[in-house]
């Protein structure tokens, strides 16, 4: 079957030049979604009166046995179905300054076709730089400043100095992929992945996405109200700390405390615990089950 994108133009954006354009944001909630980090970033960046220039057929892209979208059942009938969709949408922030949006799952399937699209609408629409948002899971404490990790397709476009400088083979994304080929395709394209608590990335976790945003904001100059995600950080910060005190775990975080404070004072090479005496991810997340469970429990109540 042919492809045939569909894009949808809004009036000021037809014969658009090349480069003149509002930038794009892509933040997908997939495999770069610790912490649930990039989606908590992308519901800040929308603000419900923006205009959908594209939509793709997500139909096609999407495992819907993976990741059931959630139906609504009463009493004898089904009365209400969560449909997923994949949009680029045309947003403005406080200040009326444009920007695009492209967020919603990350595709399952059809890779390079939904890069080729996303292409398409950024030369159709003059967009002059990409910036994805991802987070990872990583060694890392709640108790210290989120750390972030640039990339980009040149090193003109990073625009903070990493702390983390391995070269590693990691396991690719939608994401990822569509910033490799960007630059393939002489397109400047960058990005921000942020290192979540490991023992945390299968949570909500705020200030991971506050991060994010904080160093979309100091790039672009865009003016995001995160007050209301600033509230919800105070409140997991002050459950989070219940948790280790009541499971008896201060000995587990000082231990990651100091391989943090290690690594960025350069005595370490990587987060990464290889110290015996560290917890390993597993031994975290056993720790933390009974957090998760009553954050679960408390979510349904």
């Amino acid at each position: 079957m042919a492809w045939n994108p569909r894009i949808r133009k809004s009036a000021d954006s037809s014969g658009a030049e090349p480069g003149s354009g509002p930038v794009l944001i892509h933040a997908l909630d997939g495999f770069l979604g610790a912490g649930s980090a990039t989606r908590l970033a992308a519901n800040e960046l929308r603000t419900g009166d923006g205009k959908v220039v594209h939509e793709f057929d997500l139909d096609s892209m999407y495992d819907y046995r993976a990741r059931r979208p959630m139906i609504a059942f009463s009493e004898d009938r089904y009365v209400d179905y969560t449909e997923p969709t994949l949009q680029v949408v045309l947003e403005h922030d406080a200040n009326g300054t444009p920007y695009l949006l492209l967020a919603g799952p990350e595709p399952d399937f059809m890779w390079e076709r939904f890069i080729a699209e996303t292409h398409e609408v950024i030369e159709d629409l003059g967009v002059p730089l990409s910036i994805g948002l991802g987070a990872v899971p990583m060694g890392v404490p709640h108790t210290r400043p989120p750390m972030i990790t640039a990339h980009a397709t040149r090193p003109e476009l990073v625009d903070r100095k990493n702390l983390w400088s391995a070269q590693v083979a990691v396991p690719s994304s939608a994401q990822s992929l569509l910033e490799f080929r960007l630059g393939q395709w002489g397109h400047d394209a960058a990005g921000y992945v942020v290192h979540v608590p490991h023992y945390l990335a299968g949570v909500d976790y705020p200030p991971a996405a506050l991060a994010l945003i904080d160093a979309l904001t100091d790039r672009t100059g865009l003016s995001i109200d995160v007050e209301r995600l600033r509230a919800r950080q105070n409140d997991t910060i002050a459950e989070i700390e219940e948790q280790i005190e009541q499971q008896g775990g201060t000995d587990v975080l000082t231990g990651l405390e100091e391989q943090y404070d290690a690594f960025t004072r350069g005595a370490a090479e990587s987060l990464l615990a290889s110290d015996e005496e560290l917890p390993s991810g597993d031994e975290l997340a056993d720790q933390f089950e009974q957090f998760l469970a009553r954050q679960r429990k408390n979510d349904q109540g």
